[in-house]
Order: structure tokens, then sequence, then C-alpha cells
């Protein structure tokens, strides 16, 4: 089980499905529990009932909207036309389900790496990212589970980037005894198609505490790869062609680079119809539309026709709790949107679809002290930051919003010049109020899949909120740091 935390703050249940339970106190994992949960009170393991007063209810299941909106993707005023009429083009060409899907002839071995994995079984495989005879070989975990019907196959990846824990973290607790295995939430027995689970993909990076590979190359600028290139390029080509090529759908877990931290978010090319699907099925609230920089995972699969996401969440070198369990919440959600597992997604009560943003930027040089953190929903003219000098005592400068939104993304680093970023915005001008609904003390944005099972929603029942604009630089990231010339963004 997670790690036990004592608390008496309230508490929130999450239904994965099966018989397991998970039960979140304040964003600490705490112990699973394997009794049915009703919908009405919460009963412990010591069958003592949890009522929660009305305001209690309230704030955790908010009232249910009259539907507004009637088609299952909504394209209208959620992003800019010469990006809408893309997005229609792409989602007009969906077709049927791959004929391999069918069930007519029933589920077949599973061919990975020469190894024929049987219906309904879990292996657990170790992958050489380099074919040596001497040397370091640099073998990586990888967890197949090959379910008893036909279905996709998904590929859950993390760390390719080596100082990013998140993904790394709740993909070990996936393919832990609580979450994969006979009457657990990933279950071979019930599972519709296959899951390869690759948690530690830059190993030599992992094991250095450091980003790059030990060529000093990002491995996500570096796809599809080359044989006979660099270090860095044999693998990204080993990894391409071995196993993601052969991939339906692919979800890869970030954190923000060093300096800052990011609110859990997606990362697609909403043009792409399968990447946007997977995008909304993830089931939270922020959803950025790029396309990925060039040798990146995420652009080179949608260029071969492979749906693929990424996730980001807390900052470099942290395990942050809360962007953990929103990472597994969230990839649960996407298995079910995907009919992979039984059960019913859960859905936000609004989607953020930005195709721009706005930078909050210092004017002065010295120490950062940060008042509105990552999440904050920020008011025009609002104090977000301030800066000193030690060598200038009592001498202290106001960073304030130069509109009101969403933070999304805030800098971590205390030292700043003048022109450096502090936060990255998402202005806000329409669904104000709706979004206010899921701010908490603090102002902050309470992101589902942090506070309990949503309520269940039809996709009509979600309300688009449109982010317009550009990205400065060309990308989500441009603006924190150097960005090669040849590369649009950075997914960090």
């Amino acid at each position: 089980c997670f790690s036990c935390t004592e608390t008496s703050a309230p508490v929130s249940i999450i239904d994965l499905g099966g018989s397991v339970k998970l039960n979140f106190t304040n964003h600490n994992f705490a112990h699973c529990i394997n009794l049915p949960i009703p919908r009405g009170p919460i009963v412990t393991e010591d069958d003592t009932v949890l009522e929660m007063t009305s305001d209690e209810a309230q704030s955790k299941t908010p009232p249910r909207l009259k539907r507004r909106r009637f088609a299952p993707i909504k394209i209208a005023n959620q992003i800019p036309m010469r990006r809408r009429k893309e997005i229609e083009k792409a989602l007009g060409e969906v077709g049927e389900s791959p004929t391999k899907w069918s069930r007519k002839d029933g589920t077949k071995n599973h061919i990975f790496l020469r190894k024929r994995i049987k219906p309904g079984t879990i292996r657990h495989i170790e992958y050489d990212l380099l074919d040596v005879e001497i040397g370091e070989s640099w073998p990586v975990p990888v967890s197949v589970v090959h379910g008893s019907r036909p279905g996709p196959v998904v590929t859950l990846l993390g760390a390719i980037h080596g100082d990013e824990l998140v993904g790394p973290l709740a993909l070990t607790y996936l393919c832990g005894s609580n979450f994969m295995g006979p009457d657990s939430v990933i279950d071979p027995s019930v599972l519709a198609g296959t899951i390869r689970i690759i948690p530690i993909v830059n190993l030599p990076g992992y094991r250095r505490m450091i980003r790059d590979f030990p060529d000093g190359r990002d491995l996500n600028r570096c796809f599809p790869g080359k044989s006979d290139s660099n270090t860095t390029s044999r693998v990204a080509n080993k990894i391409w062609t071995q196993i993601l090529s052969s991939s339906d759908y692919i979800i890869d877990l970030h954190s923000a680079a060093k300096g800052r931290t990011n609110i859990p978010q997606i990362r697609a090319n909403l043009a792409h119809a399968s990447s946007n699907k997977i995008a909304r099925s993830f089931g939270i609230e922020t959803i950025l539309d790029s396309q990925g920089p060039r040798g990146s995972l995420r652009r080179v699969a949608n260029e071969n026709d492979i749906a693929c996401i990424t996730y980001e969440g807390g900052g470099s070198d942290e395990a942050d709790p809360e962007s953990v369990q929103i990472s597994m919440y969230g990839i649960i959600n996407l298995l079910r949107s995907l009919r992979m597992l039984p059960g019913y997604p859960s859905k936000p009560r609004f989607r953020i679809l930005a195709s721009g943003s706005v930078w909050i930027r210092s004017d002065q040089g010295g120490l950062l002290d940060v008042l509105a953190p990552a999440g904050s929903f920020v008011e025009e003219g609002e104090i977000v930051a301030t800066i000193t000098d030690p060598e200038l005592p009592g001498v202290q400068h106001d960073v304030v919003s130069p509109i009101r939104g969403l933070l999304i993304s805030s800098a971590t680093h205390p030292f700043v010049n003048s022109g450096s970023p502090i936060g990255h915005l998402l202005p806000v001008k329409r669904g104000v109020s709706t979004l206010k609904k899921r701010l908490d003390d603090e102002g902050c944005l309470i992101i589902s899949g942090s506070d309990g099972e949503p309520p269940w929603r039809e996709d009509d029942e979600i309300e688009d909120i449109a982010v317009f604009g550009e990205w400065s630089g060309g990308s989500p990231d441009a603006e924190w740091g150097h960005v090669n010339p040849s590369e649009e963004e950075d997914d960090n």
C-alpha cells in the first residue's frame, strides 16, 4: 500500500474500479481499503460512518447544470478559426476500430521483444537501451499486461528526462500489487488490449539525477533517431522501432525543467483526431494545443498517425504527491474511456483549451518571493511576487499580473534579472464564474483527481473555456529559457 499519513482532515475517496478504493487525505497517500463505497455516507474499515455536512457535500459534488450543448465533441469557440478548421478536418477522418481489435477470432498472443505473452497474463521484462558486448547496456524494466480480450496497445512512459520523477513514481505505483493483478484495477483477466509500462526510459540520466543522456543530448529531441548516429540518437531509434512504433496510444509523463513548476496539464496536437480524443479523456481541466518540437516523441508519433499526449505536473528533482496522484487518476480514466478497463470515466466540470498565453516578467533584478504559486487564479493588477536585493535593505519591488487568468507555471529559482519570466498565465475572459467554483481557500484551482472522484457527467455537460492567442516564441515553454532555433516548442 502507499505510505499512510494520519490526519484529521476530511477524507476523500477515489473509486478505481473492482474492489479497490483509494483513500486520499490532504493529497497524502493513505491505506487502500477493500470495501465497496456507497454514494452516500463514507464507511471506513472499522465500520465508522463519516457523515458529510451539507456545506462539505456541496463543495465536493457541485450540482449538475442543465445541458447546453449536444455535440459529443465540440470545436466552436475553443480555439482560433485556423486551428479549428484543422481539428474539424481531422475529426471528420476518424474511422472504425482496426480489425486487429475485433473479437471474432479471439485474443492472440502479444509478441514483444521476441517474447510471446499469453492473453490474461503479466510479464516483467528487462530491455537493453544499447546492444553492446562490453560496457553499459542500460537495462530498463518493462511491464507488459496483455488482456484476455483484444484491443489497443497503450504505452506509458516516464523519465524520458532523467530528473523528472513524477512519471517514475506514478508508473511504479501502477505496477504494484495494489493496482495490477487479479481483482485489481488493472486486471489482465478483464483487460481489453495491452498495456506496456516503462517507468524509467532515460536510465543513465535517472541514475545521475540529470535531465539529458551522458552525451549531453535531450532524448526528447532525437526521435525517431538513427541506428548509426550518436548515443542518444541510437537509443531513440531502438525504442522507437522496437516499442513505440507498434503502439496505438502513447502517454508520456513529464515534469517542468529546473527552476520552475507546472500545474497538472495535458499537451496535445488537437488537430490530430485520436490525440484530441485521449487528451480530453484524461479527465483534467487544462489542455494546451501544440504540435510538439521537432524530434520530440509526441510530434514524431503524430506524424506516424499514432496518438500521443504529454502530461506535465510538478517540477524536476521532486516527488510532487498531487501531480503523481492526478497522473494515476488520468491514466485509469483514459483506459476506461478507451473501454480497455471496466467502469465509467470521470470528467471535469470544465476544460480550458488554450492556444496562447501571457507571460509575467520581472522588471528588476534580485531575489524572488512568489506570492501566487502555480495554479492560482489572479486578477489584473494583483501582486503575484516581490523582488528584493540584499545589497539594498528595505527596498522592495512588486510584480503584478498584467491580466486576469490562471497561472499554469511559476518560477521556483530565487535569482531573477530584469526580463526574467516569473509566471506563465492563461488569460481567462469566459467561464470565469465556472472556474472560480473550483478554487480552494487560497485561490488555487482544485484539479480533478486531487479531491476525490468527480461526479459522472456527459461530454455535453462540460463547459469549454477558450483561451485565444499564440505561444510566445512558438511554444508553451519557449520563454523560460534557451530554445534551439530548429525547435518550435519545449515539452519539459
